[in-house]
């Protein structure tokens, strides 16, 4: 199944369980993840970590 199908389970766990106050968490979640990986060895790095 993979990836992909690691997300429709989730998609369908919120849809199903009506779980929808956990979207604007997984959401912060996956931003911050983007976060560290796209500044992951740049200048800047040094910075965001201080903010965690």
């Amino acid at each position: 199944m993979g990836k992909l199908g690691i997300l429709k389970e989730l998609w369908d766990f919120l849809r199903l369980r009506r779980k929808w106050w956990l979207t604007p968490i997984l959401i912060i979640l996956i931003l911050l993840g983007l976060l560290i990986f796209l500044t992951q060895g740049s200048a800047i790095t040094p910075f965001i970590y201080a903010l965690f």
